[in-house]
């Protein structure tokens, strides 16, 4: 069974950054694509980004193109989304979640190509 956990969340001014991490236990990393998503209150969960499981390509939602990175350490076991000029709309738990696709697909949006999942980190970011 695969074992998430999310840190780095927390408060932030608008326009700053944070560093979100998520370790992974309970199966064989770099066998793993890892996507993040967030959900809102009140709000549907939407894809934020995806990550090989080499770390040779990445998907990301248009909303956050140019300010978050998604990277990986296989030898971790360890992903991270680093964002950057945060905005308030982006307040939301951010979910880790990791998919036994072979690679990123047009599903690889989608929350129900994803097998486990974490508890979630809120990042609130204020204005």
């Amino acid at each position: 069974q695969v074992q998430l956990v999310e840190s780095g969340g927390g408060l932030v001014q608008a326009g700053g950054s944070l560093r979100l991490s998520c370790s992974a236990s309970g199966y064989i990393f770099s066998n793993l694509v890892m996507g993040w998503f967030r959900q809102a209150p009140g709000k549907e969960r939407e894809f934020v980004v995806a990550i090989s499981r080499s770390g040779s390509t990445t998907s990301y939602a248009d909303s956050v193109k140019g300010r978050f990175t998604i990277s990986r350490d296989n030898a971790k076991n360890t992903v991270y989304l680093q964002m950057n000029s945060l905005k308030p709309e982006e307040t939301a738990v951010y979910y880790c979640a990791a998919s036994k696709a072979r690679a990123l697909t047009s599903y690889t949006t989608s929350s129900s190509n994803y097998d486990y999942w974490g508890q979630g980190t809120q990042v609130t970011v204020s204005s």
